[in-house]
């Protein structure tokens, strides 16, 4: 069905392209093959007309909402005609100088190991047409960091997708404390790349609330769900913000835990103090904050919570939720 409409939707918006005079909804109807199939000619019964005149009318502001210009003309005889211009429909050249081209091509670059990397080529080539210096070649070598998103879980294209058309949608999602997914309804605002894993920020419907969900944790499809957003979407979505207050990095406390010699250096790496305990093992002062015990928690054995007890608790509930699992 979508396929069908997108070619209806082309047709129509050709039509409107190619005309030199305004045409009605009759010519309209009669030119395109899509409205003929299902409403038959423009002299049918009073029923297909009401029918058709509907969907003309959502067809006309989804072209409109897409970008094209649709002019509304009356005749003397007092009928309504429709045209799409080319010049009110052309876009004025693009002119990029060398800076410019190459910033485009290198965000360009970015996105060759995820999904958008056909869009990203086709982009590309646009960009070489719009003035992109040969000599700037945005697949070459531009330092010693190369830019790129890794993109691995499934859900990101889709999800992308639904921030870009403000869709709801539905998914299950397993916290690092349960055992099992559980459904989530939620209206997505913004992904964001944090630490080499992708975020999601948006309203949780289940809850009430703003929540971020990391994608690797969303099981299964990501699932459409029709009607619009019931919670207003915020100017700024600052999901770096709250992932880094939920992973401890926001910490205004200290915890004390004993690592296995050798290991976990991203610990080691955050550690305000660090003292060698003999037989393998090391004691490590960190900043705590909220979320921290699903951090600790990836480390598996190799990490034991001294101190506090609430922490300590945590990781242990963590711990068993993932034993059962």
């Amino acid at each position: 069905m979508a396929i069908a409409k997108a070619e209806r939707l082309m047709n129509l918006a050709l039509c409107l392209l190619g005309t030199r005079r305004p045409l009605s909804k009759r010519e309209l109807r009669d030119s395109i093959e899509a409205y003929v199939e299902a409403f038959g000619p423009g002299n049918g019964a009073s029923g297909s007309d009401d029918s058709f005149n509907r969907m003309f009318e959502r067809d006309k502001d989804d072209l409109r909402e897409l970008g094209l210009v649709i002019e509304t003309v009356e005749s003397l005889d007092g009928e309504v005609g429709y045209m799409a211009r080319r010049d009110s429909n052309r876009l004025p050249p693009i002119t990029l100088d060398a800076e410019e081209a190459a910033a485009l091509g290198v965000a360009a670059k970015v996105w060759q190991q995820a999904r958008l990397a056909g869009a990203a080529s086709g982009a590309l080539q646009k960009l070489r047409a719009a003035g992109l210096p040969e000599d700037v070649d945005p697949y070459g070598s531009h330092g010693a960091l190369e830019p790129r998103i890794p993109v691995h879980e499934a859900a990101f294209e889709p999800l992308m997708l639904a921030c870009r058309d403000r869709r709801p949608v539905a998914f299950d999602y397993r916290k690092a404390t349960a055992a099992h997914p559980e459904q989530r309804h939620v209206e997505p605002w913004a992904l964001e790349c944090w630490r080499g894993h992708w975020y999601l920020a948006g309203w949780d419907r289940d809850r009430g609330a703003e929540r971020v969900f990391r994608l690797s944790r969303i099981t299964g499809k990501v699932r459409s769900r029709v009607g619009r957003y019931t919670a207003e979407v915020p100017d700024v979505v600052t999901v770096r913000e709250t992932v880094a207050g939920w992973a401890g990095e926001i910490a205004d406390r200290s915890a004390r835990i004993r690592l296995r010699t050798g290991s976990g250096y991203p610990l080691r790496a955050k550690a305000t103090s660090v003292r060698e305990l003999g037989d393998g093992w090391d004691e490590l002062e960190i900043p705590y904050g909220h979320g921290l015990d699903a951090w600790l928690v990836e480390f598996g054995p190799d990490v034991v919570v001294l101190e506090p007890a609430e922490l300590r608790a945590d990781v242990v509930d963590r711990l068993r939720a993932v034993a059962k699992g």
